[in-house]
Order: C-alpha cells, then sequence, then structure tokens
C-alpha cells in the first residue's frame, strides 16, 4: 500500500458520519480534510474535531484537488446525485447503502462510473464482521458441504425515530433487510429467483405512529437449492440480535452475537452473562474500521474495491421483490 494519505471528504455529519470520520481519522494512510453537511453545527463540530474544514456547499470540497476520496453517508435519496458529481470530479468513492430506493437511479450512475473509472465501493459492513467472515471462510472451504439452508436473524432494540421511516417507507426491507440480502448472495455465491415476504406492524401507534411495518419475514430460495430464512424485527428488548445459522449436507455453522465479554458469573442467585450489545454502532464498531481500511488498500492498490455497484443493485432487486411479495401476498419469481 502506498504511503501517500488518501484525502476525504466526508459528506454527511449525523448518525453514522462521525464513527467514519473516527475511523479515517485513526487510519494511518488517511486524512479527514472536508465535512459536508447542510447542518452547520453538526458539519463544524465534527471538522473541529478532526482538524478538517466544514462546509454546506459539496461543491467547496469537490474542488479541492487534495481530495481524492468521498465518503457519502447521507440519506439514501441523495445518494446518487453526490455520486455522479463526485466521480465527475475524479475522486474515489464510499458510499453508504444502498446506493439509492429507485433502481434507473442506480443504473443511471453505474454510467457515470464507468465512464469516468471511478472506483466505488458500497458499504455493507456486515461482510467485515469477524464471526461472520469466519463462517463464510467455512463456507468456501467446504467444511459442511453444500449450505442446505441458512437463518439470518436480524433484529433491532427499536424502531428508527419517525422522520427516518416517514422517507423511506418500507424501510424494514430497504435499510435494514438489505444486509440481510447482501450477505446472503456473499455467503452462498448465488442469486434469489424467487421471493416470499410477510410483513406486520406489531409495534403500537405510540412507538410506530407511521404504521410501516416494523416486523417482517423474507423466504428465499436460491438457485442452486438453497433455502434462505430472513427474519427483521424493531422490538428486540434484549439488544441487538444479529445471528447467522448455516445448515449442510455435513453440518451446521453458526455466527453468535457479540456480548461485551464473555464473562459468565456462577452463584447461588443462579448463572449469569453479560447483555448483547444494544447498538448497530457498537455491534459492528471492527467492521467498520476493516472495511473502510480495505477501501483505502483498494484505491492505494489500483485494485476494484470488494464491494461494487452491482451489489447493491442486487441487493435492491431483491428488496424491491420483497416488498412486492409482502404488499401483495404472492411470489415474486426473479431472473438470475
Amino acid at each position: 500500500m502506498s504511503n501517500l494519505a488518501l484525502e476525504f471528504c466526508l459528506v454527511g455529519a449525523g448518525f453514522i458520519g462521525p464513527v467514519h470520520a473516527e475511523n479515517i481519522a485513526a487510519h494511518p494512510a488517511a486524512r479527514l480534510r472536508w465535512i459536508v453537511d447542510l447542518n452547520v453545527g453538526a458539519g463544524e463540530g465534527l471538522a473541529a474535531k478532526h482538524g478538517a474544514r466544514a462546509t454546506t456547499n459539496l461543491d467547496d470540497a469537490l474542488a479541492d484537488a487534495a481530495v481524492t476520496a468521498v465518503l457519502i453517508c447521507t440519506p439514501p435519496r441523495t445518494h446518487a446525485s453526490i455520486i455522479e458529481r463526485a466521480a465527475r470530479a475524479g475522486k474515489a468513492l464510499f458510499c453508504e447503502k444502498p446506493v439509492d430506493l429507485d433502481l434507473g437511479r442506480v443504473d443511471a450512475c453505474a454510467k457515470v462510473l464507468v465512464e469516468t473509472g471511478t472506483p466505488f465501493h458500497l458499504g455493507f459492513n456486515r461482510r467485515y464482521d469477524p464471526n461472520h467472515r469466519a463462517l463464510f471462510d467455512a463456507l468456501r472451504s467446504g467444511e459442511i458441504g453444500r449450505p442446505e439452508m441458512l437463518v439470518l436473524s436480524s433484529r433491532d432494540p427499536e424502531i428508527s425515530p419517525p422522520d427516518y421511516v416517514a422517507a423511506m417507507p418500507y424501510g424494514i426491507f430497504y435499510d435494514t433487510m438489505i444486509h440481510d440480502f447482501d450477505m446472503v448472495r456473499w455467503l452462498t455465491a448465488d442469486e434469489p429467483v424467487e421471493v416470499i415476504a410477510r410483513a406486520s406492524c406489531m409495534l403500537g401507534e405510540a412507538e410506530n405512529p407511521h404504521r410501516d411495518p416494523d416486523t417482517a419475514m423474507v423466504l428465499l430460495r436460491m438457485a442452486g437449492g438453497t433455502l434462505v430464512h430472513v427474519n427483521s424485527s424493531f422490538r428486540a428488548v434484549y439488544g441487538y440480535d444479529q445471528r447467522i445459522e448455516a445448515f449442510g449436507e455435513r453440518g451446521m455453522l453458526i455466527s453468535r452475537n457479540r456480548q461485551p465479554t464473555t464473562l459468565e458469573r456462577y452463584g447461588v442467585d443462579g448463572i449469569r452473562s453479560d447483555g448483547l450489545l444494544r447498538f448497530f454502532i457498537e455491534r459492528y464498531a471492527e467492521s467498520y474500521a476493516r472495511e473502510l481500511d480495505d477501501f483505502i488498500r483498494a484505491v492505494a492498490d489500483k485494485r476494484s474495491p470488494s464491494i461494487g455497484l452491482d451489489d447493491g443493485r442486487r441487493a435492491l432487486v431483491i428488496a424491491d421483490a420483497a416488498v412486492r411479495s409482502a404488499k401483495s401476498g404472492a411470489t415474486v419469481a426473479l431472473q438470475v
């Protein structure tokens, strides 16, 4: 990897933005140069913390020749235009998922990336979790033979804020399960040909006033025959619950949840252990750092980033099919 630091412009100072800012600042081959956010206070506060410049105008940062990479963590419907502008400005791109919520806009972005030859990484960070990666490696080595069933549980302790839910209807598929759809493709090295989805509103109106689905299950049949079950909920009262089970002809693999420690305490009152981590940023802190490192190394080594726009497109196709199935009650067929 080159000794030259990758100079970053971070677009979006809220929610996941500070996590990426911390990881950029901590990386020996990266530097945070600009923060772009329409919220002046948020942008300036994050910039001051990391010695960067702040602006509300993306063009200010894109015009800076020293900027070599743009990391996008704004709301999904803003991604496509930022991608296209940054690509035309000659900046390498790291974008949080999804690319966009509209396949037409995703395809338009793909054309711009091809025309400009821009390196592009999509933020499906769960691939970088050490436990999930170990499961992937075991599958690839043939440890359990052909995978016949996968079960992915993806349960959050609470629903997203009302304004976030309003901006992304059926977000349980587009924002949460889309990670699982990517994981399924990655783990099986296969594509789904059939999707059946069901969704419900199980939370009360006080917690879920928009009555957008907060509980969902999806069954996928892969081209190779593997059956996949994905379940998601926004009411995991016991913590952030992320598990994967892979069952095959010669055994089973399980990637379990993470806890603050694995210490178990035995006493007269029984056996106690730490509860689950409560937030996805804690659960996947290591994977976010590993993901950024992989992107930086890819750009420095002039190779394609590990997760590209086509991965995002294919996950979005599955999410679209799941929403159609949940709305209609029908099975949706997909072309490989």
